[in-house]
């Protein structure tokens, strides 16, 4: 699995992967095998902090699909905001910067 700019400046942590995954896929909602799967953390990991962003209102319950309960961001939420804000600064800011590196290069 590539990184991602965010992860590559902001650091390759368990939660930072799960705020990444989640910005990368906004448009889904998720099952926690889905988001353990898709951001490379380990489904029993993910647990150990879950009730935290749940308990913060960072992310949401929105259905339930069988036994699967789906879950987004909380776009509301503002650490979701700020979060969201610095993910694509970051990732701006990365690109400008190899931009102007394959500048001088070339």
């Amino acid at each position: 699995m590539e990184k991602t700019l965010f992860l590559e400046i902001m650091g390759d942590t368990p939660v930072l992967r799960v705020f990444d995954f989640f910005i990368l896929n906004e448009e889904f909602d998720q099952s926690m095998t889905d988001i353990a799967e898709g951001s490379g953390v380990g489904y029993s990991t993910l647990k150990l902090f879950w009730p935290i962003l749940e308990g913060q209102g960072i992310v949401s319950h929105i259905r339930t699909v069988g036994k699967a309960k789906m879950y987004k961001l909380n776009e509301t939420n503002p650490i979701v905001k700020k979060v969201k804000d610095l993910y694509w600064t970051v990732t701006k800011h990365g690109v400008h910067e190899q931009m102007e590196e394959n500048m001088l290069v070339h």
